[in-house]
């Protein structure tokens, strides 16, 4: 047996079976939820709270900075000659983080 599940939105009709061998199970929403994001998607907890741009930002930056000269790293070229300016970051955010 072929089961087939369909939202339809108000006045909408439900599909009929073609045939003895389908079952067609409708779920019917209000009109108002027709383009809307599903609900299940749309009170997600798991989300982070807003950020600004400019911490986003940062986030990308630390993120990419493995891959490019004076990263402190083995790879990328110039890996190795960025650990100074690793520690200076390093050193800096922790400053910034005992002022809040």
């Amino acid at each position: 047996m072929r089961q087939i599940h369909i939202t339809v939105y108000g006045e909408d009709h439900c599909p009929e079976a073609r045939d003895d061998e389908e079952v067609v199970v409708c779920a019917r929403r209000p009109e108002e939820e027709r383009y809307r994001v599903p609900p299940a998607l749309r009170e997600r907890r798991d989300r982070p709270a807003e950020s600004s741009w400019q911490a986003r930002n940062e986030v990308l930056e630390e993120d990419a900075r493995t891959m490019r000269p004076d990263s402190c790293s083995v790879v990328g070229s110039a890996g190795q000659s960025g650990c100074q300016a690793a520690f200076i970051r390093q050193w800096y955010n922790e400053r910034r983080g005992r002022r809040r």
